[in-house]
């Protein structure tokens, strides 16, 4: 039983017992049947190697009482506050020993979940084709999934639990996901001489790896697109400023890129920016190269930012996360 495998895990044993004592509503966690299932997975970018698997593993996950229970405490923690920022659901990754019904889990409580989130957006007026781009982003997590371990699963689980908390959206080529700032970001941003305080309302902006070039153009459509989308949607609130958390805006880069790459276009777009002290080199390689663990020596320099990253680490610096702020 899936269960058992987790609680040979000290970590994942604490969050089963955290997940029991949860307050989640009694919420339908229906999955589709099996000749229904294929559609919705492909709707959800769910890549093609998966889908017989995933349509598999479902009876043995209805087999499954405990499971089947996580299941619907899953649902639930998603549903629970739906669209309040900072209230989603804390979900962690299972371990390989949990075996494939373990790898795809997740795939299951966000099908689950879909018609919960589907009737949120409806309710706040979303395109259908915002919100059926965002959810998308599952199959991005399983690509990711597969080109870091080799097998199916679901990528970090608890990234996609914004897209089903109705917390983030894709709206062009980058997201924005609904914030407020807290005490760490606010005490950065104030030892670059921006004040705002802890609780403010802002726009994290994302970049997905998988939307074609970072050109400007393209990040002015989509910043045009998030100002009319908020304010047509979600017009109880107000979002004056976007904070970007990324290794992409570490100022190093300008030393290794063109002056005018995308990259680099992207970094002057910000009117504050503020670094970690601590380094976080495996960013860079996993996002670049899809596995933070590869070996250095291995690693390509086959474009601009490959030859960036790699030269850098090789000559014995560092990559940091910088946090940028622009106002909207």
């Amino acid at each position: 039983m899936l269960l058992d495998a987790l609680r040979t895990d000290e970590k994942l044993a604490e969050w089963l017992k955290e997940r029991e004592s949860d307050d989640v509503p009694g919420v339908e966690a229906r999955l589709p049947s099996a000749d229904d299932l294929p559609d919705v997975l492909l709707d959800l970018a769910v890549p093609y190697e998966d889908v017989n698997e995933v349509v598999a593993l479902r009876a043995t996950l209805l087999d499954d009482e405990e499971a089947t229970r996580l299941l619907e405490r899953c649902v639930g923690a998603l549903t629970r506050d739906m669209g309040e920022p900072d209230r989603g659901p804390h979900f962690l990754s299972f371990p390989p020993g949990s075996g494939p019904l373990g790898r795809y889990f997740y795939v299951y409580v966000l099908v689950a979940a879909l018609p919960h989130v589907r009737a949120y957006h409806r309710e706040r007026g979303i395109p259908d084709d915002v919100s059926r781009r965002t959810l998308a982003d599952l199959g991005r997590a399983m690509v990711l999934h597969r080109r870091r371990h080799g097998i199916g699963g679901v990528l970090v689980p608890e990234w996609l639990a914004l897209h089903f908390h109705g917390e983030l959206y894709q709206l062009g080529r980058l997201q924005f996901q609904r914030s407020r700032l807290g005490q760490r970001d606010a005490a950065g941003l104030a030892g670059v001489g921006l004040e705002l305080p802890v609780g403010e309302p802002y726009l994290s902006l994302h970049i997905p790896d998988y939307r074609g070039p970072l050109s400007p153009d393209a990040c002015d459509r989509s910043v045009a697109l998030a100002r009319e989308f908020f304010a047509r949607h979600y017009p109880d609130e107000h979002y004056a400023s976007a904070l970007c958390h990324s290794w992409l805006l570490d100022p190093q880069l300008k030393r290794h890129l063109p002056e005018g790459s995308n990259i680099v276009r992207f970094q002057e777009r910000f009117e504050t920016v503020f670094l970690d002290s601590e380094p976080e080199d495996g960013l860079p390689v996993r996002f670049v190269f899809g596995d933070p663990d590869l070996p250095l020596e291995t690693l390509p320099r086959r474009t601009g930012i490959e030859r960036a990253v790699v030269d850098h680490l090789r000559a014995g610096g560092h990559w940091h996360v910088g946090h940028g702020w622009f106002a909207l």
